[in-house]
């Protein structure tokens, strides 16, 4: 069966899961923006940002060249949208707020994969009952597509998860850290970034492997529930 696959065209399989990576960072974009909203801060809103069209967040960098070159470097399938606007001062809460808004985005990805797992339970279960009735190269491309989608998802809330600002995660760091450590903190934040990003061409063994074990383990957690 694995070898039916080749019968798809590649590029129609390549143009399928770029739509899935991007699709999963404009909802984990959007889940920032959401959550924001809800804590008192209206600025992604108003900003135009609370949309699941993939133009209003699409950076050229981050959402399209960074995927395509990993890809074709052999590395993580990775990128970022443009930051989904936001105004701490807005925020109800800001100490508490700003760990809610940080943790939406990867929550959501789970989320996602979450929902792709029962997908693809139900594409299992039609299988075994309609079996012969349906295309088995259809079924198997799109139970691919939608394996690549949870593990997608799983691990971009892993990447985002991980303490290097500006990720996600170390929003998490600044809760504990008092003021003095925040300046400094976000006066290192754009050199962390050019940081990561430059592992990521130069050393992706290294972020394979970090992030590929701590997915494995979420999956392999996913795949008992579901």
């Amino acid at each position: 069966m694995p070898t039916a696959l080749t019968s798809v065209p590649s590029l129609l399989t390549t143009l399928a899961e770029f739509a899935l990576v991007i699709f999963a960072i404009v909802v984990h974009e959007v889940a920032h923006g959401f959550v924001a909203y809800k804590c008192g801060d209206p600025t992604a809103k108003m900003s135009g940002r609370l949309t699941l069209n993939p133009l209003a967040h699409i950076d050229l960098f981050g959402t399209i060249l960074l995927p395509f070159m990993l890809v074709l470097m052999g590395g993580p399938s990775f990128g970022y949208a443009k930051p989904v606007p936001y105004n701490p001062n807005y925020l109800k809460d800001r100490r508490r707020d700003e760990i809610l808004v940080a943790l939406a985005g990867p929550a959501s990805n789970i989320l996602q994969a979450f929902l792709g797992a029962l997908l693809l339970r139900l594409l299992n279960a039609l299988a075994v009952a309609f079996g012969a009735a349906l295309n088995p190269l259809v079924m198997y491309y799109v139970s691919s597509l939608v394996i690549f989608y949870i593990q997608i998802n799983v691990s971009l809330a892993v990447f985002n998860m991980l303490p290097i600002p500006p990720l996600d995660g170390s929003k998490l760091l600044l809760y504990f850290l008092g003021e003095k450590n925040r300046q400094k903190f976000y006066a290192i934040e754009p050199y962390c970034m050019i940081a990561v990003v430059g592992l990521m061409f130069f050393a992706p063994g290294f972020f394979s492997s970090i992030i590929g074990g701590i997915s494995n383990v979420i999956l392999s957690l996913l795949a008992r529930i579901i």
